[in-house]
């Protein structure tokens, strides 16, 4: 999850300099090709290679994925123009497309009932901790930009054979099997070995049954709004800033403060979700990061009252989407929790592309700042929206379905 979570950030750290610097052919329309085709990747990984992790095992594909995504990473740093920094980003999205879903089934394959809440924002502070170490290393190393992918690209290598050594293979059904209380063990791993023969393979196609079509449909598009608030906002706010006349210093400060909020909201998050309701919190959290947003389009010209403004809003905003994951986690039986994530994350990753793609055209037009603002505030609301036409649990003949709270 650091992994990706350098992989959120290290776009917004970097494009700044090779702007201004016209290095590889880049400029405003370079940059968000670069940003826009790098997510298709990622979204094509978490669509259609991370749902093989319900049939072949949450472990195997974290380790090729792993390994793809610190390859082409590396290879980015010597990348001799625009196109092939774009290619080699679109096949590093690939493999780290896949990973989010299936570290978060993973844990989940494992939590004990009535803590999806905390057992998946606990684990997305990897993707905050990853975006933070990555912020505060392009304060330090910027403008040698090719450092930034040769270190990111490294450190999946150096994780590849503690994955190999201590990662156990997690198929949901043995899973579930071992998350069950000892006194019950025998027979639930009875159920197991008989699912495991007879289970039918899963698929998108199951998530067009009932219960669960308005489920996706809704879950769907709120991914969708909060991936484009998080990918938007990370990928564009120092450019943002710059255009209100921050320093651009201050703008990849700010980048920081954003995630180190997000850090400190996924554990209030995780923990208000387990107590209250998924539902309403995500509700509340979406509502707050709009009106958050809205008040950023207004210029602070006080340093302290800025930051203080930018790390609430990121306490909201990317907690948000990290509640979206944890309600499927909920909603949605463990046979097809992976294929449910990537579902979500698939279509997440979507915002993600519209995002970026939408202020970099504001950025290119010059009406980034206060514009820019606005259409997050409205992606937040949209939000709200979608996720109130979810039903707070779904009912189903499965067995295996953890009702959503």
């Amino acid at each position: 999850m650091v992994l990706d979570g350098f992989d959120l950030v290290v776009l917004g750290t970097v494009i700044p300099t090779l702007i201004k610097t016209g290095e590889l052919g880049f400029d405003a329309v370079g940059a968000t090709f670069a940003a826009t085709i790098s997510l298709v990747g990622v979204g094509l990984g978490a669509l259609f290679i991370a749902p093989l992790s319900d049939t072949f095992g949450r472990r195997k594909l974290l380790i090729a994925c792993v390994a793809g995504f610190s390859i082409f990473t590396i290879g980015v740093a010597f990348a001799p123009n625009v196109a092939v920094f774009s290619v080699l980003r679109l096949l590093a999205g690939l493999g780290l497309g896949a990973c989010l879903p299936a570290a978060l089934a993973y844990m989940n394959d494992y939590a004990p009932a009535g803590s999806a809440g905390k057992s998946t924002t606990r684990t997305m502070t990897g993707y905050h901790v990853g975006a933070v170490a990555t912020a505060l290393l392009a304060i330090l190393i910027v403008p040698n930009w090719r450092l930034m992918f040769i270190i990111g690209g490294a450190a999946g290598l150096v994780l590849l054979p503690f994955l190999w050594a201590k990662l156990p293979e997690s198929l949901p059904e043995a899973a579930h099997a071992a998350s069950t209380p000892a006194t019950k063990a025998p027979a639930a791993v009875g159920r197991s070995a008989e699912s495991s023969q007879a289970a039918p393979k899963t698929g998108f196609r199951d998530l067009l049954q009932k219960p669960y079509p308005l489920v996706a449909l809704g879950i769907g598009i709120a991914s969708f709004m909060g991936l484009l608030l998080v990918y938007g906002l990370n990928t564009w706010l120092p450019q943002l800033m710059a255009a209100a006349g921050y320093p651009v210093s201050t703008g990849l400060t700010l980048l920081l403060v954003l995630n180190l909020g997000a850090v400190a909201g996924l554990f209030l998050a995780g923990f208000l979700a387990d107590k209250h309701g998924t539902k309403k919190i995500v509700l509340l959290w979406f509502g707050l990061s709009a009106v958050l947003l809205a008040i950023l389009s207004v210029k602070i010209p006080n340093e302290f009252l800025l930051n203080a403004a930018v790390f609430v809003t990121g306490i909201f905003v990317f907690s948000s989407q990290v509640l979206v994951y944890a309600w499927v986690s909920q909603l949605f039986p463990p046979r097809l929790r992976g294929t449910a994530l990537g579902f979500a994350a698939g279509v997440g990753r979507l915002g993600a592309i519209v995002g970026p793609a939408v202020t970099g055209t504001l950025v290119a037009a010059n009406i980034a700042y206060p514009a820019g603002f606005y259409v997050f505030a409205i992606a937040g609301l949209l939000a709200v929206g979608a996720l109130v036409l979810v039903p707070r649990e779904v009912n189903t003949a499965d067995p295996n379905v953890l009702a959503g709270r």
